[in-house]
């Protein structure tokens, strides 16, 4: 068998970045290509049912081997193969530091990009252990290669250990989850499982059936452009208008000023000149009440904005984009009991938390696949300080096979 750490290695070597701009499925070509290898991957492991897609989505099932009087349901696991746009994704280097010695870790000199356990104190967690980072030029993949390296590791491992007993299991690696479209055209009933997990989480032991509900507001602002020398009681600018709207809102909902179950009104985006401008945010929070309060906040700082300026200067766009999971997957807590007894087996605390932020599960729940989601080891996603701990990918391929032993029941 190849190890886990040799799969994300290749993984990490092909360019899957998305492309928020794009209007195609996937947004990138480069996706289609990985989900070829992977495609070409499962079928040489033996799996003999595969597909990838026109919308890129790769779906694979495995027979169960089950002899009578035992049962167990179809059991999915799903990662998403883009990594995102907020950091560069192509020629990624990778570095080993092994057994890391609990100090700075200096992931490339000349950009000063150093870990250091002072403001990132969990590294103290994974002294002896090797840290894998990228040479600080790019994000390193991580989020969430590490997942589809880990899915893939299981595979690899149902297959050549044909005594392994386990039920039907169902795979699937989707594209362009870093941009909010990653489920956009999963079809959940040709997908068959009846509860599956998403190998997307952080560090090890993180266990997730709670996340944000999520909104996007864009404000579109039409100001009067004059020529300033002659601009009095004239010119109205949209830059300042915006500006305006701004300090409308809360500080303390400002997402740096956060944690925990707190949600957040987060600016992520302004543009503009004195004639138009806009003003893009993402509106979150775990309680469905106040979330539906922080987009009512929106709302009526436009209404007051357009009061004040008159000849409806401020337009908003606002947009649902998920909501929070756990009204679907509480019902069928059994999930999140043998996830948290799948790591107990190998020997990890299981840590449930909150998602501050959400999973393609989120969407999937509600499309009625309960779908938690669980760790795939890496840190810092998204930025060029990303790391992953080899052990952690190690230990989440184990979590995945006891998971699909604990769901055997013997009749």
């Amino acid at each position: 068998m190849e190890s886990v750490i040799d799969k994300f290695l290749r993984y990490i070597s092909v360019e899957t970045t998305s492309d928020p701009d794009s209007e195609t499925q996937p947004s990138t070509p480069s996706q289609v290509e990985f989900m070829k290898i992977l495609v070409k991957e499962l079928e040489q492991m033996g799996v003999k049912d595969v597909s990838l897609d026109e919308f890129g989505y790769v779906m694979a099932s495995i027979s169960s081997n089950l002899n009578n009087g035992e049962t167990a349901p179809k059991l999915g696991f799903i990662a998403h193969v883009d990594t995102s746009p907020d950091a560069p994704g192509k020629d990624i280097k990778p570095q080993f530091f092994h057994n890391y010695d609990g100090g700075e870790i200096v992931i490339n000199k000349e950009k000063k990009l150093v870990l250091s356990p002072i403001e990132f104190p969990e590294l103290k967690k994974y002294i002896g252990q090797t840290i894998i980072t990228s040479d600080g030029n790019t994000l390193l993949g991580a989020d969430d290669k590490a997942g589809v390296a880990e899915i893939m590791s299981a595979v690899e491992y149902i297959l050549t250990h044909p005594d392994f007993k386990h039920g039907e299991i169902k795979i699937a690696f989707t594209p362009d989850e870093e941009i909010g479209r990653g489920v956009d055209k999963f079809d959940v009933n040709r997908f068959g499982a009846e509860f599956a997990y998403t190998l997307d989480g952080g560090e090890i032991g993180e266990m997730e059936y709670e996340n944000f509900n999520a909104a996007s507001a864009k404000i579109f602002i039409q100001g009067r452009n004059i020529h300033p020398g002659y601009a009095k009681n004239k010119m109205i600018n949209s830059i300042l208008l915006a500006t305006e709207f701004n300090s409308l809102l809360p500080v303390e909902q400002r997402p740096e000023l956060t944690e925990g179950y707190e949600g957040f009104i987060h600016i992520v985006h302004m543009s503009g000149t004195v004639e138009e401008s806009m003003i893009q945010y993402i509106i979150r929070d775990h309680d469905r009440a106040k979330f539906e309060e922080k987009k009512k906040l929106v709302e009526d700082c436009t209404d007051f904005m357009n009061r004040k300026y008159k000849d409806n200067r401020f337009r908003l766009e606002l947009k649902d984009q998920y909501y929070n999971m756990k009204e679907k997957v509480e019902p069928h807590y059994h999930i999140i009991e043998k996830a948290v007894e799948a790591m107990k087996k190998a020997g990890i605390t299981a840590q449930v938390r909150p998602i501050r932020g959400g999973t393609d599960g989120a969407r999937l729940s509600f499309m009625g696949l309960p779908c938690p989601n669980i760790f795939a080891g890496g840190h810092n996603f998204h930025g060029k300080l990303e790391y992953v701990p080899a052990e952690s990918m190690e230990k989440a391929v184990e979590v995945i096979i006891n998971l699909i032993s604990l769901y055997i029941q013997h009749e």
